[in-house]
């Protein structure tokens, strides 16, 4: 699934070509796309036929483009965007390669792009003949309206953004380890005041979002904090740390295109990202421990898998 990185790397490369750009039409080919949203897939293509985009903002792993009128009048609403599994969401349009490869559009990316068209959803045609598509093989994501409320502690809500505006459908998240406005003191406390596995507080979207399966593996591991301990039993400073290390991970991940197993995940020019050959240990099962040379170890939590050095990640008694 695509992480925080991931879905900032779309945002940055995406922003150029959809900002002040108005939605001049709207193909739905998959209904199951559409599914969120409330007046189905003909209603929401009525909605966004003829809007502006004003900007586009992202919180965690949720984007959203926000919305406005012909007379740049807000319309209360945002177009939602989740990629759930494997969406993506590509760019078509004469000047679309040319674009995202600058250093400002997009962090850079390499490999072959897939074929653009495979499992193509819904497509947004832009005023300036520009194609937006949404890609998503296992729809498991979609494009849906949510109503804007205020975010909770009055701040700007969300990467991109220039008020404290955010989709309710948005709003249970928490602030994500890239934002400034969160405060990481008050993160910390709330994992330490809980007997869960840091691993799933971490996981915990309303704690602080945008951290997934791969992320907190390898803050875990920069921090020598085994999976399964329990989060009342990490102390303040090595829970600060941790936070701290998933952050840095994350930022050096979003400088070289986020992280690429698969086609699954690329960015809008359908290039992959390669931060996954600097990974430490999320998919080195049987791989040397950078730090000690350990062979990783994999196990099953969750149901999905956690990797970790059994000789620096030790279970604390």
């Amino acid at each position: 699934m695509p992480e925080l990185p991931e879905v900032e790397v779309v945002r940055r490369g995406l922003a150029p070509h959809v900002i002040g750009r108005t939605i001049a039409e709207v193909e739905v080919l998959e209904p199951r796309a559409a599914r969120r949203h409330a007046g189905g897939p003909a209603d929401l293509a009525d909605q966004l036929r003829g809007v502006r985009v004003a900007a586009l903002v992202r919180r965690g792993k949720f984007l959203w483009w926000r919305l406005e009128d012909p007379d740049g009048e807000d319309l209360g609403v945002a177009l939602m965007t989740h990629l759930g599994m494997s969406g993506q969401l590509r760019v078509r349009g004469a000047d679309a390669q040319s674009d995202t490869g600058s250093s400002d559009a997009v962090a850079a990316s390499s490999g072959p792009r897939p074929d653009p068209l495979r499992h193509r959803r819904i497509t947004l045609r832009l005023d300036d003949g520009t194609l937006v598509d949404f890609i998503d093989q296992r729809i498991f994501g979609g494009l849906w309206t949510s109503p804007l409320v205020m975010a909770s502690d009055g701040q700007i809500a969300g990467m991109g953004g220039d008020d404290a505006l955010l989709p309710a459908d948005a709003a249970h998240i928490g602030r994500d380890l890239l934002d400034p406005a969160i405060d990481l003191e008050a993160v910390a406390a709330r994992i330490r005041s809980r007997s869960a596995s840091v691993k799933s507080l971490l996981l915990n979207q309303e704690i602080a979002s945008g951290i997934g399966n791969i992320y907190a593996d390898e803050g875990l591991w920069e921090t020598r904090v085994r999976y399964d301990t329990p989060g009342s039993r990490v102390s303040r400073a090595r829970t600060l740390a941790l936070l701290e290390a998933t952050a840095a991970v994350m930022r050096r991940a979003l400088e070289v295109g986020g992280t690429s197993f698969d086609a699954l995940y690329v960015n809008v020019d359908g290039r992959s990202g390669y931060f996954a050959r600097s990974l430490s240990a999320y998919g080195r099962e049987g791989e040397p421990c950078p730090r000690c040379g350990t062979a990783i170890r994999r196990v099953s939590f969750m149901n999905r898998s956690s990797h970790f050095c059994p000789a620096c990640q030790r279970k604390r008694s």
